[in-house]
């Protein structure tokens, strides 16, 4: 086929200002779109960054829910010359997903599989479904997709395409050019058509033709005859070189195929609304050999003989890493199964029988591989340990404690195997002529790829003029290595001003008129690979980064004391969009809106503290209260969040100076003072509980209080923990223990005493002197939840006053309620810091299990003798963890299945509000109630929680959840754990659970909807 001439112009101009009617074109998209359209300022200051270190505020972001939604979407960005970025699960380390454009998110309704054909081992699916998701629906088939990088829980197909991703398991499968069959894309100019590889006589009929496809196919013709002599010279020969476009898959040797060419395009060329992509099989069996070296150069050097025996995933681990994860307890169990060495190669195999699998870790470990140490698994759960002292790469070198901050911008960088250790060796020295100092480096040693976290200076001029040099010297090393700047991020912001150096002008030139073949317009993305914007420009910090920093009730110690440094520290990698696994991020996994996840309310935090920012309105901001108004406050973010994002002390403080000086919502009054209101009602509870159960009286008091209606009010009880005590006549037993304090908190005080005194029972039993504080008391939980702060800072004094002596006498105080011994452990020094007395309650607080696990670990209570679902509590989760329990219950007897389900739902005063009754319920539907509903009748249902058991008990289970301290006192009095608390049913609780899914996540959250519209209409 003769080439044909190329009078395409090169795109120049890196970031256009068209003049765009944004009121007209809000409006024409809410009129043809059937989808979600937002240009409300929380909603673009959500969308202003990615991963990077950029910041582009977005004209609107529009969730299409179909392919054809989207398509119109598109038609009326091009009527009106708007920009446009399509975007996956946001998570690109590069910038490539942040620009001041019409924002196409795809992953909260574009996520079916389409279709799959086991046979062929290929699927179709939308490009928002999520890797992790994927998978689980192939599973059945035996099938997965191949590549999988670190975030496969939230990164979307969309978005892997875009990026062309890899991951570890890239060593086996290849990027993702390898295992696609053909791409369904829409040109900016209305052009929707399926690519893929394309046979010679295919290609004549297209370049034949007449339209719009024609051309587009005859000009990828002439690029290929012109520029196929310099991408074969000057393409990095290696299996991690992402940046660039793919001009390689046009060659004859690659089949002229077009999907590969878009693949790894950023969304600067076309926009993907569907893919077929190809799959392979789950492996049956996998082992795992990690090798250790004396650094981490020495252990590249090993690579290339390690490559030889075929591994499914080569990774490279430092010891910095491994320091920094200890720093941040991370993985400690995984930690401690590393073998000797100061660096490590961690290979994964995988085999059809376990025996296959195991043979082949051997066969590595014979061989010679010059580590001074080894140790292998083939145990799933021991191996997925291991897995993720590599896959917590991003989040253990961000923010670690007594450390320079860290950021991206050389994280990606990738050379031949075999001059990998001297790559290392020059970087590191490069590292040390920047005064960079020793940042880790770990990542797909066995494609060259190279990860890291430099501390670059990005607040001030000097800083970001320093990055920008290391970068182009980092750059010129690479290029003299042979490698790519980009081994599977992208080039985005990041890299593209650089790519004349990897590839000279001549193939930039291509590049340019590649966009041109395209997106003639320069509306695709600009500013992004080609004529890109400057490396140094759209920072999200920046030299002018001069943020608001104002006075907090809390001390955000980790955060040298400042709310900004607080808000900025999420680093967009998206944990908190996962689906399943972990705590975090209820709201989200029900919403699927990116406001609704930990990192959506961080980026919204962080614009309000931000000089420039949409959000300009300070503590009184609507659109932060919004976002946060479904934050459960569970704490799952502060051990799920790779860098501990807090989100629930970030709540409690919006709220202590949101509503400062004006009046609250009720359910701060009735909720948050809850404590206050149970003293008042226990002498007369009887007569309370009676009058609550008058259906006109408690539609009142629920109408009264802000209380969701469907909602059944829980009993007070008639005598109180310390009137009990008290009528017994204070402590009893030998104490060969020592003394220990039971807290009497408000939730066992005045709703379930049973707990507390099976407590004192089975803590005497074990030798200990119990005391109960008789004067009335409370850990000031209720007030930190609903941000009333002042107070509970004095209600943490008082306790303080409580408990001087037994604290300065190291009595240890055991909680029974997981989220007031958490307030104890962690809230109480924050608020009150520098307070020795604080530091002491911190120190000696103890869950009722670690107690047990810790003083009385040679006694051993009556065999329990039975099967137990067990729901943790999520703020023991995320504070005190859940590991003392496990081995108490083990002592016990009781074959324990601790559900991995994610929070309750209840979450405290939350799941009673009115207005959060459906995301509530939804919560708890994805896992909790189902599993419950599923235990058999004679196994118990273990909740340390208040509200773990009201949510299982008024969620129409029929069962009555137990307090282990309940569980171990009835093995004490030789009777079976059964329950004393009535599990009746309330109203609405028995809603069909899918109903109540799809009224809670189908967009149809009517007071989400009614805040959103009353922003638009103030906007």
């Amino acid at each position: 086929m003769a080439p044909t001439d190329l009078p395409l112009p090169v795109v120049r101009r890196p970031h256009p200002d068209p003049d765009v009617d944004v009121p007209a074109l809000e409006r024409a998209l809410r009129e043809r779109v059937d989808g979600e359209v937002r240009f409300d300022r929380g909603t673009r200051a959500t969308y202003s960054t990615d991963a990077s270190n950029y910041r582009q505020t977005p004209i609107g972001v529009v969730l299409p829910r179909t392919p054809e939604a989207a398509e119109e979407a598109v038609a009326v960005c091009r009527e009106f010359g708007a920009p446009l970025l399509s975007r996956g699960g946001g998570t690109s380390l590069a910038g490539e997903c942040c620009n001041t454009a019409v924002v196409l998110d795809w992953s909260k309704y574009c996520d079916r599989l389409v279709s799959v054909d086991p046979e062929r081992r290929t699927c179709v699916v939308e490009p928002g479904i999520v890797l992790d998701e994927l998978n689980r629906r192939l599973a059945p088939h035996g099938l997965r997709y191949g590549p999988r990088p670190a975030t496969h829980p939230n990164c979307t197909i969309g978005g892997m395409i875009g990026n062309n991703a890899c991951g570890s398991t890239a060593q086996a499968y290849g990027k993702v050019t390898d295992n696609l069959r053909r791409l369904e894309v829409l040109t900016y100019d209305g052009l929707r058509m399926w690519v893929g590889p394309t046979g010679e006589e295919e290609l004549e009929r297209l370049t034949s033709g007449e339209g719009r496809a024609a051309e587009i196919h005859r000009h990828l013709v002439a690029l290929r005859d012109r520029y196929a002599g310099l991408v074969r010279e000057r393409y990095p020969d290696i299996p991690r070189r992402v940046s660039g476009y793919n001009l390689d898959s046009l060659l004859p040797e690659h089949g002229f195929d077009v999907a590969g060419l878009l693949t790894g395009s950023e969304s600067t060329l076309v926009t993907v609304v569907r893919a077929e992509l190809e799959l392979v099989p789950v492996p049956a069996h996998q082992s795992l050999v990690v090798l250790g070296y004396p650094d981490i150069a020495t252990a590249a050097d090993h690579v290339p003989a390690v490559v030889a025996h075929d591994p499914l995933a080569l990774e490279g681990v430092d010891s910095r890493l491994v320091h920094f994860q200890r720093r941040k307890n991370l993985n400690p169990e995984a930690l401690g199964k590393l073998p000797d060495g100061r660096a490590y190669l961690m290979v994964q195999f995988a085999g059809d029988t376990r025996q296959e699998a195991a043979g082949r870790a051997r066969a590595l470990i014979d061989a010679g591989t010059g580590a001074v140490d080894h140790t292998w698994y083939d145990d799933p759960r021991r191996i997925g340990e291991l897995w993720m002292v590599r896959e917590s790469g991003l989040g253990a070198t961000a923010h670690v404690p007594g450390e320079p901050d860290t950021w991206e911008g050389w994280e990606d960088s990738a050379v031949p195997v075999h001059r990998l250790g001297d790559y290392l060796r020059d970087l590191k020295a490069l590292f040390e002529e920047f005064g960079y100092g020793h940042p880790s480096v770990y990542g797909h040693f066995g494609h060259g790829c190279v990860h890291t976290r430099i501390p670059f200076g990005l607040r001030s001029a000097e800083g970001v003029a320093r990055m920008r040099a290391f970068v182009e010297r980092a750059a010129d090393l690479v290029v003299s290595y042979g490698g790519s700047f980009s081994g599977e991020h992208g080039d985005g912001q990041a890299r593209g001003e650089l790519l004349e150096k990897m590839f000279g002008p001549e193939l930039v030139e291509a590049f340019g008129r590649l966009k041109t073949v395209f997106d003639p317009g320069n509306r695709m993305n600009p500013g992004k690979v080609v004529a890109p914007y400057r490396l140094d420009e759209n920072l999200r910090l920046g030299p002018d980064y001069r943020p608001w920093e104002p006075e907090t009730a809390f001390a955000y110690p980790h955060d040298d004391g400042r709310f900004s440094a607080a808000a900025a520290r999420c680093v967009g990698v998206g944990r908190c969009r996962s689906l399943e696994g972990g705590v975090m991020c209820p709201s989200y996994r029900v919403t699927r809106e990116e406001e609704h996840s930990t990192r959506g309310r961080a980026r919204l935090l962080f614009e309000m503290v931000r000089n420039g920012s949409p959000v300009d309105d300070g503590w009184r901001s609507e659109e932060v209260r919004d976002a946060l108004d479904l934050c459960l406050a569970c704490k799952g973010c502060k051990t799920d969040c790779p860098v501990n994002v807090d989100m629930a002390t970030y709540k409690a403080e919006f709220l202590h100076h949101h509503y400062a000086g004006r009046l609250r919502p009720a359910s701060h009054y009735s909720m948050g003072w809850l404590p206050a209101v149970a003293r008042l009602a226990a002498p007369v509870a009887r007569t309370v509980n009676a009058l609550l159960g008058v259906p006109a009286v408690a539609r009142v008091a629920k109408a009264a209080g802000g209380i969701a209606p469907e909602r059944r009010l829980p009993l007070f009880a008639e005598q109180g923990l310390t009137d009990w005590w008290r009528e017994r006549g204070g402590p009893r037993g030998d104490g060969r223990r020592g003394e220990v304090v039971v807290w009497p908190d408000t939730f066992t005080e005045h709703f379930h005493p049973s707990i507390g005194r099976a407590a004192v029972e089975v803590l005497e039993a074990a030798g200990f002197r119990v005391k109960v504080p008789e004067t009335s008391v409370c850990c000031g939980l209720t007030w930190i939840s609903t941000g009333q702060l002042g107070v509970a800072r004095r209600v943490l004094g008082h306790i303080l006053e409580v408990l001087r002596e037994d604290l300065r006498r190291g009595t240890p105080v055991v909680g029974l309620e997981p989220s007031c011994t958490a307030v104890f452990r962690s809230d109480a020094v924050e608020l009150m810091p520098g307070e020795p007395d604080a530091e002491r309650l911190r120190e000696q607080t103890r869950t009722f299990a670690e107690l047990l696990d810790e003083r009385a670990a040679d006694w051993r209570p009556p065999a329990v003798d039975a099967r137990a679902v067990v729901q943790r509590h999520c703020h023991q989760y995320a504070v005190m963890g859940f590991d003392a329990d496990r081995r108490v219950l083990e002592r016990a007897g009781v074959e324990a299945e601790v559900l991995d389900t994610g929070c309750c739902g209840l979450a405290g005063d939350f799941g009673f509000e009115r207005g959060h009754y459906e995301v509530s319920m939804a919560c708890a539907e994805q896992g909790l109630l189902p599993a419950v509903r599923e235990a058999g009748p004679g196994t118990l249902v273990l909740a340390d929680g208040f509200s773990c058991r009201t949510q299982v008990e008024q969620g129409g289970t029929g069962r009555t959840p137990l307090h282990l301290a309940e569980v171990l006192a009835a093995a004490l009095r030789g009777e079976e754990a059964v329950g004393e608390r009535p599990a009746a049913p309330g109203p609405r609780a028995l809603l069909a659970p899918a109903a109540v899914a799809s009224a809670a996540a189908g967009g149809g959250l009517a007071l989400l909807a009614r805040r959103r519209a009353r922003r638009r209409l103030g906007a």
